[in-house]
């Protein structure tokens, strides 16, 4: 499957010519296999994105601005619905395609299954067992695990300690100032 994206090289619209480098920077960062079509040289490109962008999707004048997305002949939709994909760690779900093992978005789908299913691998039960156990010690108090607030607190006096040059005088205050004019 290669991903579409329609875009305008010679738009005018700043705006417009950053949403679609997004979209085309982060395809080209994830090694994912897309398509450029250039709906200002092109008609037909431009024709068959206006004809296959749905009818919801379409401004109130009914002419989509670029960029528009599709997998294949699939809409996946434009730079807004791209960008809430993107927040939500949902871009491969966005453009129908399945996330990479291991990345922030497999992992999301992997809990999505099991929510649904309300099967947990092996795995997740140890992780959920060692949560339960730092959480046991979390309430038998906090003393081992974590630097009480004195004991940060004294440690930063050591640093600033060092950090002084020990060379430097002191500065003058304003009684000792007088007196060293009176003399």
């Amino acid at each position: 499957m290669v991903i579409k994206v329609f875009l305008a090289t010679s738009s005018g619209s700043t705006a417009i010519k950053k949403k679609q480098q997004d979209v085309v920077g982060f395809l080209e960062a994830n090694g994912i296999d897309h398509e450029q079509l250039d709906i200002a040289c092109n008609e037909d490109n431009r024709m068959w994105m206006r004809e296959n962008v749905p009818g919801e999707k379409k401004p109130t004048n009914g002419i989509p601005l670029p960029p528009q997305i599709f997998n294949d002949q699939s809409y996946c939709g434009d730079y807004e619905t791209f960008f809430d994909a993107k927040e939500q760690n949902q871009v491969f779900a966005f453009l129908g395609l399945a996330p990479p093992p291991g990345s922030k978005e497999a992992q999301l789908a992997e809990k999505a299954h099991i929510l649904q299913n309300g099967n947990v691998p092996h795995e997740e039960h140890k992780s959920t067992d060692l949560n339960h156990e730092e959480e046991e010690i979390a309430d038998k108090g906090e003393t081992d695990l974590h630097v009480s607030e004195d004991e940060e607190e004294e440690e930063l006096n050591i640093e600033d300690d060092e950090e002084a040059p020990e060379d430097e005088e002191e500065p003058i205050t304003e009684d000792e100032d007088e007196t060293e004019e009176d003399s």
